[in-house]
């Protein structure tokens, strides 16, 4: 190459840059989008416009949320992962979009870790096993001592084959050494709780926001939170660790990303926005008020969450296989 092309090259490179550097200073300059890649009134959704409140107030810009229901979340996360890197779309993922789907689905329509850009952890929720409020049990121990003498003619109700309820209720199943039929249902989990207060379904695994308002108004009964230990958003309902069931940890997660190729000024600011939203008082109290624990400060960082998603991905590649579960 000739001097004056190399230094016409570097000239175009040194633009470019410039111009990265003064529209990652400038942002944001308007609205953003998050894209909540599951249907309104759902566990997204409420923790997305619990999140996205709190960054119209630390960017100073309002953040519209858009529902895009489908395949399991991927349809509304795809589109944020082919989106323009430029900040304004952004995607709120959880242990399903980002996790599961990578191993449920035969052909997913992304790969969470290289097509995206981590921002931050923003919510960490445990799943709960519910029962009709008429089950012959009020406890883990009786629960499943009544399941398996009955499990023939029990049901589970899930949000859909593959979705982090059914998945939590497959690993719960599996712990305890039931085999319960499945009736899953379309639509979010909306219809499963509704089926469930009616008694036409025994039991679910739904995540704490879907399952807390029904707990309180005693509509259901809570057996269990799927975790080793108590949620301190959920003092009241004690884990299957603490009731004899060993081994069985099933925490769901949210998270931000940006498309991948977003300035890395872009991602550290609304990395900044997000840390700070999250220490505000009122976001703190709707978290942990829809059941939500908060995430400690070591792991709000976007490295951090670059490897959490990879372990993630890797941790249910195992358990789907081992279950059989795939969707075409």
């Amino acid at each position: 190459m000739s001097a004056s092309r190399t230094f016409f090259a570097l000239y175009v490179a040194s633009v470019a840059l410039g111009g990265a550097v003064a529209h990652a200073q400038d942002w944001p300059a308007r609205p953003l989008t998050l894209v909540v890649p599951f249907g309104a009134g759902g566990s997204s959704d409420v923790i997305g416009r619990i999140v996205a409140e709190g960054l119209r107030v630390k960017l100073g810009q309002p953040v519209i949320v858009e529902n895009i229901n489908g395949a399991g979340g991927m349809i509304g996360a795809s589109r944020v992962a082919k989106a323009a890197p430029d900040g304004y779309q952004l995607v709120l993922g959880n242990v399903g979009t980002h996790g599961q789907n990578q191993s449920v689905y035969r052909k997913p329509l992304y790969d969470a870790v290289t097509d995206f850009a981590p921002v931050a952890l923003v919510a960490d929720q445990s799943l709960v096993l519910v029962a009709r409020k008429d089950f012959p049990a009020d406890n883990l121990r009786d629960f499943i001592a009544y399941a398996k003498a009955n499990q023939g003619k029990l049901q589970y109700g899930s949000s859909g084959v593959g979705g982090s309820n059914h998945l939590a209720c497959v690993l719960f199943n599996a712990a305890a050494g039931l085999d319960v039929a499945h009736v899953p249902y379309r639509g979010g989990g909306g219809q499963a709780m509704q089926d469930l207060l009616a008694g036409r379904i025994d039991y679910q695994c739904p995540s704490a926001p879907v399952a807390l308002p029904q707990i309180e108004g005693k509509t259901v009964k809570a057996i269990a939170l799927l975790r080793k230990d108590r949620s301190p958003s959920m003092p009241g309902v004690p884990s299957a660790g603490e009731q004899g069931l060993t081994g069985l940890d099933i925490p769901s997660w949210y998270a931000l990303f940006l498309p991948k190729g977003a300035p890395g000024a872009i991602v550290d600011k609304l990395n900044a926005a997000t840390v700070a939203a999250l220490d505000l008082p009122s976001v703190q109290k709707s978290l942990i008020e829809v059941g939500s624990d908060l995430v400690p400060p070591q792991h709000r960082s976007a490295e951090y969450l670059s490897k959490f998603v990879a372990a993630e991905v890797d941790k249910w590649a195992r358990i789907v296989k081992a279950n059989g579960i795939e969707i075409n």
